[in-house]
């Protein structure tokens, strides 16, 4: 069997593109319980890379050199004894820390999902989508007939939120950095598209929606956080999905502490975490697929076409510049 490709963190810093280079290693049949997996997509989660090579993950510590990637979508070419659910051929999704960007991984029977075929659209709804359906429903709570507002919202997490949270009946203000994705977000039904580098995201909700936000959903942080906060309705939730304005803080902030906001208005600051509502993925998973295949959803894959681990690091720094619309994914095939 040929040598397994991959890409690996050669050592610490704060560029993706300079820690990290391809490397190889044998390939080995899979043990009793295990599936041997060729990844024939990858999501990217720029951020969370950039983290990794900063050794700031909070579960999982990283000593070069060490494996990345974690959202794949591929086939099984070999099964371990034992192994019951899956065959040759058959196509799954896999969300394992260390084991994306590569050309093959070994997996067990129970870290694997079935899917109908390997397309890239999955990584959009594993873990993504499923990610933006549990936080906005087991964290934030939402409901109908709400004022909904959400940041980077043609992103590979936002573009689901956004369909997910008009679908359920709600006024959703949707908050992007393009008129691309702007267009698209009106497209889709989003009743206010605020383009951030075009006007105040701050002003805006200042004159619009003075204390009437119900729900808002915010991966961005920084300012950004602190127009949410400031316009929250009495018994507004505010959900923290991510902080990528301070993936690199630099940022001192000396102002009156957030429950001075919260308080009159009986509102609250909720952080959301994927893998601490694991209980919940099975069922947003399920329905997601069910939204896809009746029309009622679209899994968004960014149009930017990357191949091969050479050109993981572009993936990321073309997702971290923002300019992608849906789920930034590379090629493996």
């Amino acid at each position: 069997m040929t040598d397994n490709r991959k890409l690996v963190i050669h050592r610490l810093g704060d560029s993706f593109r300079a820690c990290t280079a391809v490397v190889s290693e044998p390939v080995r049949a899979p043990a009793a319980g295990e599936l041997l997996v060729r990844n024939h997509f990858a999501g990217v989660n720029g951020v969370y890379d950039q983290m990794m090579c900063l050794d700031r993950v909070e579960h999982a510590s990283v000593t070069p050199p060490a494996d990345c990637g974690v959202e794949a979508v591929g086939v099984v070419e070999a099964v371990g004894r034992g192994v019951t659910r899956f065959a040759v051929g058959d196509a799954v999704a896999t969300v394992r820390v260390g084991q994306a960007y590569r050309q093959y991984q070994l997996c067990p029977e129970a870290e694997a999902t079935a899917l109908p075929e390997a397309t890239p659209q999955w990584l959009a709804i594993i873990p993504s989508g499923v990610s933006a359906v549990v936080a906005l429903e087991q964290v934030g709570q939402m409901a109908s007939n709400e004022t909904v507002c959400i940041t980077a919202a043609a992103g590979g997490l936002g573009h689901v939120m956004t369909q997910w949270a008009i679908a359920a009946g709600n006024h959703v203000i949707a908050v992007c950095g393009s008129d691309a994705k702007a267009q698209w977000l009106r497209s889709i039904g989003a009743v206010r598209v605020i383009q951030y580098r075009r006007e105040s995201l701050a002003d805006a909700l200042n004159t619009e929606y003075p204390d009437a936000l119900n729900l808002a959903m915010d991966s961005v942080g920084g300012v950004v956080f602190d127009a949410l906060l400031e316009q929250l309705a009495p018994h507004g939730r505010l959900v923290v999905c991510g902080y990528t304005s301070d993936r690199l803080p630099t940022e001192r902030v000396s102002q009156e502490r957030i429950y001075t906001s919260l308080y009159w208005k009986a509102a609250s600051v909720r952080g959301f975490m994927n893998y601490r509502f694991a209980a919940y993925a099975d069922d947003a998973r399920s329905r997601l697929s069910e939204a896809w295949g009746s029309g009622k959803f679209e899994p968004l894959v960014d149009t930017r076409r990357f191949r091969g681990l050479e050109h993981i690091a572009d993936a990321v720094e073309w997702l971290l510049s923002g300019q992608n619309l849906g789920k930034v994914v590379v090629d493996l095939r």
